[in-house]
């Protein structure tokens, strides 16, 4: 699965300011109450019939078998609404939608990274919702995570969680090796202390050996490595304070060399290039490894039901695998920068065809975006990953819904929150939209051969240097 899912923590750990958002002037339900039904009022006088498309992926392991109850629950609620809904892999689901976007036809909502709302928006394809979410819906929201859907003033949908990369630990081999994971729990750890423990976490035994550290780095997800990490190096995002593009930055060679230094060391398998999401939770599930990343929310659930598996003895675990008992970990700091720990936030945007909608349509796609996000349907899928509500009709729901996580792990993920990388919606979309492109273009191949042994630290840095100033500048571009 891509990524995802939540912090059990409150996101009110992390401090950001909302822009009041106003609901257009359609008359509408005045209730006062977070409940969908009451909430998503907006232009709730019409009983025209329409249907609002939504493309969704697998969010969570038991999501996709929820649709058909989704879709009657919405119009229970709306009995003139249709929502009609797409499946979709994770694999496939980013090349349906651009598909989809670049004929010019995109769907009304579609599940996605908050983090590719710059690049839909240049699309001239995304719909700005500032002036027709209620102001019911915008106050269901703790206010952290609803900041990611926003670019600007505008707001582009309605976030599903906000959780935070971390990584993953099997508590018996972290002890084996001496390791006070409570300690880097409450405390992280640098580079060097990180380096050190994951060096003492390899063992070799029956001619197997087993590494201090895995990360998926195979295709794409080999950003998402970086990404993390880069954000923990003093540069928690693409651009500065100043909008000048930070990758040419001192500290992202320094970067560089520290990642590289990690496979060489031997505390990572030197085919790390090959190893892609399934296999790198098949080897720690498997014993091949002490830490894996990226760790999530879900991880831990899905340990326990692979645990439950090898002692119903079954046939229906993992191949080869062993009992877990997972430990969430902070990612390492570098270059002496400042924790930032990396957060994702995925959400429902709402798109618009290349014809303007009517105000009636938008509104139902707000209603139907708002109902994916919220209340009931939040909740269970929340719950599934073992990820906290962000809106509080959803922990209204979730209240009765049992949840067995480690108190020690949702602990971990509230000391994380609290240096959580901040929203960046004052950066312009086509300054992130070149930022994307570059990422793509040259940022992951360059990265990609530098995991393969292929490239240096030093070449990766230069490529990435030449290429920014070619896109922002030289004055564009961060000099120290």
């Amino acid at each position: 699965m891509k990524r995802k899912m939540h912090v059990v923590a409150s996101v009110l750990a992390v401090t950001l300011s909302l822009t009041s958002l106003v609901a257009c002037g359609k008359a509408g339900d005045s209730t006062s109450t977070t409940s969908p039904s009451a909430s998503a009022a907006t232009g709730g006088a019409s009983t025209a019939k329409d249907t609002i498309t939504a493309l969704l992926p697998p969010v969570s392991p038991n999501y996709q078998k929820n649709f058909e109850q989704m879709s009657k629950d919405f119009t229970a609620l709306y009995p003139n609404l249709t929502l009609k809904i797409e499946q979709a892999s994770w694999e496939d689901v980013k090349q349906k939608l651009d598909t989809q976007v670049n004929a010019g036809s995109p769907p009304d909502i579609a599940f996605g990274g908050s983090d590719g709302i710059p690049k839909y928006i240049e699309q001239g394809l995304l719909m700005d919702i500032s002036d027709t979410a209620t102001p019911d819906m915008i106050n269901d929201y703790d206010k952290a995570p609803l900041e990611y859907m926003k670019n600007g003033k505008g707001l582009y949908g309605f976030p599903a969680y906000m959780e935070v990369h971390a990584l993953g630990g099997n508590k018996a081999f972290l002890e084996k090796a001496g390791i006070d994971w409570k300690k880097v729990q409450t405390n992280g750890w640098t580079y060097d202390e990180f380096r050190d423990a994951i060096k003492k976490g390899v063992v070799t035994e029956n001619g197997k050996t087993r590494y201090g550290f895995v990360f998926a780095v195979k295709g794409v997800a080999a950003v998402d490595y970086l990404g993390i990490m880069a954000k923990n190096a003093g540069m928690p995002n693409a651009f500065n304070k100043d909008l000048k593009y930070a990758y040419t930055s001192k500290n992202y060679l320094g970067l560089l060399k520290d990642l590289r230094q990690l496979i060489d060391d031997g505390s990572m398998p030197k085919e790390l290039s090959s190893v892609d999401a399934g296999k790198r939770w098949n080897m720690f599930l498997t014993g091949q490894t002490m830490i894996t990343g990226k760790g999530l929310a879900t991880f831990e659930n899905s340990a326990k039901t692979n645990n439950a598996k090898i002692t119903a003895n079954d046939g229906s675990a993992v191949k080869d695998s062993i009992p877990v008992d997972y430990i969430v970990l902070p990612a390492p700091t570098f270059q002496g920068a400042k924790p930032s720990a990396s957060t994702v936030v995925d959400g429902y945007m709402a798109f618009r065809g290349k014809k303007e909608p009517t105000a009636e349509h938008k509104a139902n796609v707000v209603k139907a975006a708002y109902f994916l996000a919220s209340g009931k349907v939040a909740a269970t899928t929340n719950n599934d990953l073992f990820a906290a509500n962000i809106t509080q009709s959803g922990k209204k729901e979730a209240a009765n819904m049992k949840i067995d996580r480690n108190p020690d792990n949702v602990l971990a993920v509230e000391n994380m929150l609290k240096n959580a990388t901040p929203a960046r919606s004052d950066i312009p979309s086509d300054l992130s939209a070149k930022a994307i492109k570059l990422e793509t273009e040259v940022i992951v191949p360059k990265f990609q051969g530098l995991i393969a042994g292929e490239v240096t630290p030093e070449a990766m840095y230069e490529a990435v240097k030449t290429a920014a100033i070619a896109a922002f500048g030289a004055d564009g571009v961060v000099k120290d």
